[in-house]
Order: C-alpha cells, then structure tokens, then sequence
C-alpha cells in the first residue's frame, strides 16, 4: 500500500493524494480503536488463562494433600476420569473469531462402591474438575495466540497508516503545491515579461519607419 516516491506533480495527481490523505485519516481512527479492542481483550484472556492454570494446579495439589490414600498402588485408578468432549462457541470480538468453552463433558469409568474405597467419591470429583479446568485453560490459550497474532496484524496496519501512508500523502501534497506553485508563479512572470516585450516593440516600430 506504500506509495511511489515518485508522484507526478500535477493538480489531478494533487487531488489524488488529498483523497488519499482523508480516506487514510477517516480509518485510521476505527483501526486504532480495533487495536485497542483487541489488547482490552487479550489482556483478559492472558489473565483468564493465568487463573485456569492456578485452578487446575490447585485442584491437583488438594487431591494429593487430601487424598494421601491415593499412593495405594494396589488400586487402579487408570482411565478413572477422561475427557469425553469440549463443546466450543465462536465469539466475534472486533472482528476475529475466538473460540470459547460452552460446556466440558467429562467421562466417569463406571466403579462399584464396594470394590473401591469411600474416598475414590472424591477423588473423583476433584479429578473431574482439574479435567475440567485443563480443557478450559487449552481453549484460553488457543484464544491468547488468535489475539496476540490479531493485535500484531493491527498494530501493523495502524503503523502503515500512521507512520508510512499519511505522511507520505502529506509529503506529495507538499511538493505538488510547492511545484505547482513555482510553475505558475513562473506562468506570471513569463507573461508579465512577454506583454513588456510587446510593449517595447510596439513603441519601437514608429521610431523605426521614421
């Protein structure tokens, strides 16, 4: 989108770069307030994924301080809890799609409370919900990476109009005014100089017949 340096210095090409200069000018406001849309967001979604993480973490470490009868090799808790599907919504947010969890279903092996202890009830529940949040905190992080890349893809528009495209346009304007100005001022020079030509000849040509 950057512009030729070398512009034709001309008043078509004047009101060209004027056109441009005011369509750069009337979107760079909208892509501006988009950048800032997408940083409020990825923000939340960075601390969205930082608390997940503490969460699941936490949950964890509270079945192991709670459950110490977990270390009983002679159980088999393999394939307790697993899960079973995530079910994702789409969310447009400044105009990118951004995947968000509307349900988490997670599957419980089928255990007979007589051939396991009163604490796999437990266990079971807190497995669930660490199973629960790491799917959820997967889907915060795919959400985190489409922001960062969206909020680099506008930053970088916002700067080619901000930084290249306008003052380019401004800088073309300048030197067309400038150039169209000599060129006239020149015009009115040369005619001034041309009817004083005139002038003198027509004062000249009695003195010469006579």
């Amino acid at each position: 989108m950057a512009q030729n340096s070398r512009v034709t210095l001309s008043k078509s090409q004047l009101s060209r770069e004027k056109e441009n200069l005011a369509s750069y000018r009337r979107y760079l406001p909208a892509l501006d307030l988009k950048r800032q849309q997408l940083m409020a967001e990825r923000n939340r979604a960075r601390i969205a994924c930082a608390d997940l993480e503490q969460a699941m973490h936490r949950a964890i470490e509270e079945a192991g301080a709670t459950l110490p009868m977990m270390a009983e090799h002679r159980l088999d808790l393999k394939g307790l809890v697993t899960l079973e599907e995530v079910l994702i919504d789409m969310q447009n947010v400044a105009g990118v799609r951004l995947p968000q969890v509307r349900a988490v279903q997670v599957k419980v092996a089928p255990y007979g409370p007589m051939t396991r202890p009163h604490w796999v009830d437990a266990l079971v529940r807190r497995l669930t919900e660490a199973v629960r949040l790491r799917a959820e905190m997967q889907v915060a992080e795919r959400r985190m990476a489409l922001l960062d890349k969206a909020v680099t893809r506008v930053t970088q528009r916002t700067n080619l109009f901000e930084k290249i495209l306008i003052p380019q346009a401004e800088k073309n304007i300048r030197r067309i005014m400038v150039f169209i100005g000599d060129t006239e001022r020149a015009a009115v020079v040369a005619a001034k100089l041309s009817k004083s030509k005139r002038a003198r000849e027509k004062v000249a040509r009695p003195e010469a017949r006579a």
